[in-house]
């Protein structure tokens, strides 16, 4: 049976990397969801999202999160974030999720270029 928080993870990360990656995306998704309902823009959620979500690894003495692939992790945020509260700003479904992910790459690259939420 299949649900919409699957994790996507290759096959050679341990359960303690996807147990973090877990911990990540849904701490993302939170954080981005509720500043959506405080009023934030679309780009001001996701620069928050991203700098407290970024904090929160950084001081992670888990080495598993240098087995955590960017693109995983992003998928993983993406599902998360849409089912949560993607129809508050339009973007629902497999296209949603799409388009998300591309969304959050782009601003996570640019928020804090010297920062990784993943390995």
């Amino acid at each position: 049976m299949m649900h919409g928080s699957q994790v996507f993870a290759s096959k050679d990360i341990n359960p303690s990397a996807i147990g973090l990656q877990n911990r990540i995306s849904t701490n993302f998704s939170r954080k981005y969801c509720k500043a959506i309902d405080s009023g934030f823009s679309k780009d001001e959620a996701m620069r928050s999202a991203i700098i407290e979500t970024e904090n929160i690894v950084a001081f992670s003495l888990n080495p598993q999160k240098k087995k955590i692939l960017k693109d995983d992790l992003a998928n993983q945020i993406s599902i998360k974030v849409i089912n949560k509260c993607g129809w508050s700003f339009g973007l629902v479904g497999k296209e949603g999720i799409s388009y998300f992910k591309k969304y959050f790459i782009e601003i996570n690259e640019k928020t804090t270029p010297n920062k990784k939420l993943s390995g």
